[in-house]
């Protein structure tokens, strides 16, 4: 199965929070593909950075990779135009329609805890999500 992080999946495994219980066992799956998206991992990254400092949002993105999560830096023509699409259609940020974009090319599972944003888009079947709280 492939699955596609955004930035809150990532964030609340870094930091332990409700729901990295879900997350991490996602990631021991052994049929288990994980990625995200550079976006959505420059997104983790400036948070790292806001909250704990550049130092630390190194070592935190290194130690996504060795989770096994890969990043996936997919910006063609066909697929920023998707994102665009998806953004335009349901009014989100934009780092989340790239994460959509992705689980819509690797025919992935979004996996999200963002219920505001992506609540609407799970409703519409844009793609699949799965909220881990």
């Amino acid at each position: 199965m492939i699955y596609v992080f955004d930035a809150n999946a990532m964030i609340a495994l870094l930091n332990d929070e409700p729901g990295a219980d879900v997350i991490s066992e996602i990631l021991t799956r052994p049929d288990a593909i994980v990625y995200a998206h550079a976006i959505n991992l420059a997104e983790v990254f400036y948070w790292s950075i806001r909250h704990e400092g550049e130092a630390q949002a190194l070592l935190a993105y290194a130690g996504l990779q060795a989770l096994g999560i890969q990043t996936r830096a997919d910006m063609d023509e066909e697929f920023w135009q998707t994102a665009a699409g998806v953004k335009a259609s349901h009014r989100m940020a934009l780092a989340d329609a790239f994460a959509i974009a992705l689980a819509l090319r690797v025919d992935g599972v979004l996996i999200t805890s963002d219920h505001r944003e992506l609540g609407p888009v799970a409703a519409a079947n844009v793609c699949r999500i799965v909220f881990f709280r």
